[in-house]
């Protein structure tokens, strides 16, 4: 029974992986209609999976990510880069690791650069070759948007595990989870309730099938707040 438990939470935990996998593709579909010039899937260190990097490229989408310090590769060709801007390198490589080069065959593009104002040499991989390389080092800073909306999504919409892992599936979810949190915040403006979005959103998880109008609901009702796992520094929509 144990082993069967511990089969179900890694089948769950996978499920949920590859859902907030899909959220960034997801997110990257977004940006592809709002900017079409830089569409680009921003990734961190953790997710250098040359397979998976060469399944974004045949799919014709363009990524950026850092490298880790042990990357063996070779230089093909080198671009000359505006030092002054924290450049440091353009360059057009090739893997040179027998595992990573079979799961990314093709050139890559690496650019250093080096943070100022922390004293920061950062190197970047991106399949996307003709973009300056200055846009592509701001490309990737723009990713802790999506950290941030990650975060603001657990905090908020309390979404805990996904029903489904395809791209529809994930949508309506994530959009129905939204839409209840922005209709529970019209409702508070509307009605000037005092409790915040988060002790409405608790009243009304255990009282759904009340037949009692909310004002009333929260004028007779002692709210005791489970701060759990919920901080003030959360962005919130007032």
């Amino acid at each position: 029974m144990a082993e069967g438990a511990g089969q179900r939470q890694a089948t769950e935990s996978s499920a949920n992986d590859s859902g907030l996998c899909r959220i960034a593709e997801v997110a990257v579909r977004a940006d592809q209609r709002r900017d079409a010039a830089y569409p680009a899937i921003r990734h961190s260190r953790g997710y250098l999976d040359f397979t998976r990097l060469a399944r974004f490229t045949q799919a014709g989408a363009f990524f950026v990510i850092r490298a880790k310090s042990n990357l063996h590769s070779y230089v093909s060709a080198s671009r000359p880069v505006d030092r002054t801007t924290g450049l440091r390198c353009d360059q057009s490589i090739r893997l040179r690791g027998f595992y990573s080069r079979q799961g990314y065959p093709d050139l890559l593009r690496r650019i250093r650069y080096v943070d100022a104002g922390r004293e920061h040499s950062l190197v970047f991989l991106t399949n996307h070759f003709s973009l300056p390389a200055f846009k592509i080092t701001e490309i990737y800073r723009s990713r802790w948007q999506i950290e941030l909306f990650f975060r603001w999504i657990k905090q908020h919409l309390r979404i805990r595990s996904f029903i489904g892992t395809s791209d529809n599936a994930v949508r309506v979810q994530i959009w129905s989870a939204i839409s209840t949190y922005l209709l529970v915040a019209i409702l508070k403006k509307t009605l000037k309730l005092e409790p915040s979005l988060h002790e409405i959103l608790q009243v009304l998880s255990v009282t759904p099938f009340e037949k009692v109008p909310v004002a009333e609901l929260f004028a007779s009702r002692t709210i005791h707040l489970d701060t759990r796992d919920f901080t003030d520094d959360i962005p919130n929509l007032f």
